[in-house]
């Protein structure tokens, strides 16, 4: 799980999933590195709410399980230095994340 203090934590989605379907969750390791979190899942050491960005564009290399039904949504927040938002490097990067997320809307 993330650790506390991070937005990820705070936003309480974890706990609160695991609270509707009838469990506690048991945290045994926290870290904000989602590829790590992704390791831990495949070595069988841990369970995950991983977002489908981390399998960029491969086939997900755990087995997938379906989130109960309602909202769930995480938000990607991107900041730069005053000024540089019209630098190609951050359009491009902002334009891959909105198509990442609309190509994922769109299998929804």
């Amino acid at each position: 799980m993330e650790p506390e203090g991070t937005a990820a934590r705070h936003s309480a989605m974890t706990m609160t999933l695991c609270r509707n379907v009838g469990f506690e969750s048991d945290v045994r390791f926290e870290t904000a590195d989602l590829l790590f979190h992704q390791r831990l899942v495949e070595q069988k050491h841990s369970a995950a709410f991983l977002p489908c960005l981390v399998w960029s564009g491969q086939p997900p290399t755990v087995a997938l399980r379906q989130l109960p039904r309602g909202r769930h949504k995480r938000r990607i927040v991107t900041v730069v230095r005053q000024g540089r938002s019209p630098h190609p490097a951050i359009q491009a990067c902002r334009d891959a994340l909105h198509r990442a997320v609309a190509v994922r809307s769109s299998q929804a």
